[in-house]
């Protein structure tokens, strides 16, 4: 009967352990549901923080970004992607557009990659509306491995969360 009890005990324990991964909080700022610190990073059309040199679209157009862990796009980016569409629609011609979904560091391989993938389809969803053809958009997802920042800061994460869009062949 002991046996029995704390072989139970175990199963218990080891199922009530799973191997969860903590939320960032890489600076120790006070931080919101999702992990990122409070009243740190702001994301609009200009980009992260204001700063739009963090860019990593090309051609004209801006990166997208996201927030932590989320995959739709906030009323902030509205405007870039006004900005991108409009591009597009003067550039694309017969060439296609490469949208490569990023993440920043947190979470698995897989996640990252999946969420990445989401963020590329939101903002390809978000041009067609707009009105470009959805045939000649490519979605790429790079997840974690295509940082444009390697600090551990909020404001680096953020810039990570992006979704950049590039003209190809």
């Amino acid at each position: 009967m002991k046996l029995k009890t704390i072989l139970l005990l175990a199963i218990i324990v080891l199922l009530t352990s799973g191997c969860s991964q903590k939320k960032p909080k890489p600076n120790g700022n006070a931080s919101d549901a999702n992990g990122i610190a409070a009243d740190t990073v702001s994301i609009d059309e200009s980009g992260v923080n204001g700063q739009s040199g963090y860019n990593g679209s090309s051609d004209g157009m801006k990166s997208v970004y996201f927030d932590f862990g989320k995959y739709n796009l906030s009323y902030d980016m509205q405007s870039t992607i006004a900005l991108n569409a409009s591009v597009l629609r003067q550039k694309l011609k017969g060439r296609k557009v490469k949208l490569e979904g990023n993440c920043d560091e947190f979470g698995t391989d897989e996640y990252n990659y999946a969420l990445g993938l989401k963020r590329a389809k939101a903002v390809k969803d978000s041009l067609q509306a707009q009105g470009i053809n959805a045939g000649q958009i490519v979605l790429v997802s790079f997840g974690e491995s295509n940082p444009q920042c390697y600090e551990a800061t909020d404001d680096c994460y953020a810039r990570n969360r992006r979704v950049d869009l590039h003209l190809t062949r």
